[in-house]
């Protein structure tokens, strides 16, 4: 019986970025019971309970799962695609279809082990920097594996997958940035002979341009009204954000025309179909709703100066009110809700969870994030009469309300694999 354990190097988190190293140990034990092993010592571990493995070898795999309709000219390029294959393909395949593949590395040729012998070998490969990051959605799935691959003289291949979770970085936006950067390096650093030149790698040039991406502070004000005046105003600090971080902005509602009574702000994930899918009939959930009908309900137009002008989706010049921007699959990750009558100043604060996927775009579906607001609006100013006998106010017993709701798009970005914390597993094979 020959024993597979694979595990990886990074053991506080199974989690990396596009265009990171992955290294995994693989060992290969040749495992007996202790009766057998006490005879085959006695037998000096004659060739007769040898274990031999013709081969094995290890790569990177990503799978993606659809329920959308694929053209006939992507199937044909897909049969193609699989002509000259290897047999080891049909035994590999998971649920879904393989959209990269790394080359095959071969861990070793014709292994022998005795009883109770381990051979550790080492894999490591780097994550393409073009494919999609893991994602769990409505109707698409994206997901990587490790394949180790084995096969004992005179038997079928047996495989050994290891999932790992990978998070999206963008590439530079201006590629000018690169040689910039890099000359700046050179001109500054000390004119010491002994010091050694370290080149610096891609990967660390788009961690360094995410980080400024995320930290640049650029407040945007909208003025939120609807058809009976002005409700507030609301600031966010920045639109950019990274896994992990919390979305912070503030609300006034200082010289209000119409009295917001409680608002809730939602978190919510886009799923887009970029390919046009054919029509299911379907009752739209109450989201759909109010994000149809967004601006019907409220006008959102921007605030103070003309350098924080910013629109949104939901605007009037952003789309035609004829055609309704469509909503996708939604998804409400955090919420937020309060009360606010008689409140002047407020301060809202969204969480973003570590486990959710950043903003990504592929040749099939474009996955973005939104903030979802909801207003509970009154044109009752004055809460209920004073009480002429003890000074408290009596509230009233009917209080007229509106809704009114409003979408506000944001960009969240991946955080450093190494901040979040996902203890990686021993994934284990027997072969009998």
């Amino acid at each position: 019986m020959i024993e597979i354990k694979a595990k990886l190097v990074r053991a506080d988190s199974a989690i990396y970025a596009t265009g990171e190293c992955v290294e995994c140990l693989i060992e290969f034990t040749h495992k007996v019971f202790d009766e057998e092993q006490a005879n085959a010592r006695e037998q000096n571990a004659n060739n007769a309970s040898l274990e031999n493995l013709a081969w094995a070898s290890a790569q990177l795999h990503c799978y993606r799962k659809t329920s959308y309709s694929t053209p006939a000219a992507d199937k044909t390029a897909e049969l193609a695609e699989l002509i000259g294959r290897t047999a080891l393909d049909s035994v590999t395949q998971t649920p879904g279809e393989v959209i990269v593949a790394t080359k095959p590395k071969i861990l070793f040729c014709d292994l022998k082990l005795q009883p109770g012998e381990t051979k550790i070998y080492f894999f490591n490969e780097f994550v393409p920097r073009d494919g999609p990051p893991t994602y769990r959605g409505h109707d698409i799935r994206y997901f990587y594996k490790i394949t180790i691959a084995t096969q004992r003289v005179k038997s079928k291949v047996q495989t050994l997958m290891v999932p790992i979770r990978v998070l999206p970085i963008p590439l530079i936006a201006r590629p000018d940035e690169l040689p910039v950067t890099v000359e700046t390096n050179e001109e500054l650093a000390p004119t010491n002979p002994f010091l050694e030149k370290r080149e610096i790698s891609e990967l660390e040039i788009s961690w360094h341009h995410l980080k400024n991406v995320t930290a640049r502070r650029a407040p945007k004000f909208y003025r939120i009204s609807n058809k009976r005046g002005f409700v507030g105003r609301f600031c966010l600090f920045k639109p950019a954000y990274k896994l992990g971080e919390d979305i912070v902005g503030s609300l006034d509602f200082s010289n209000c025309q119409v009295r917001c009574v409680q608002f809730s702000v939602k978190l919510q994930q886009q799923e887009l179909p970029i390919r046009p899918q054919p029509q299911q009939p379907q009752t739209p959930t109450g989201d759909d709703v109010s994000s149809l009908n967004s601006f019907d309900m409220a006008s959102i137009a921007s605030g103070i100066a003309l350098d924080n002008m910013h629109k949104s989706e939901t605007s009037s010049s952003a789309r035609n009110k004829d055609e309704p921007l469509p909503s996708g699959k939604l998804s409400t990750i955090s919420t937020s809700h309060q009360v606010c009558y008689a409140t002047l100043q407020t301060q809202v604060v969204v969480p973003i969870p570590l486990h959710v996927t950043p903003t990504f775009r592929t040749d099939m579906v474009d996955v973005k994030w939104r903030l979802h607001f909801e207003f509970v609006t009154s044109v009752m100013m004055d809460f209920g009469t004073p009480n002429p006998v003890s000074g408290e106010l009596k509230a009233p017993a009917e209080l007229p309300v509106e809704t009114m709701v409003w979408n506000l798009p944001v960009t969240i970005y991946a955080a450093n694999p190494l901040q979040i914390y996902a203890p990686s597993q021993t994934f284990n094979l027997l072969i009998k």
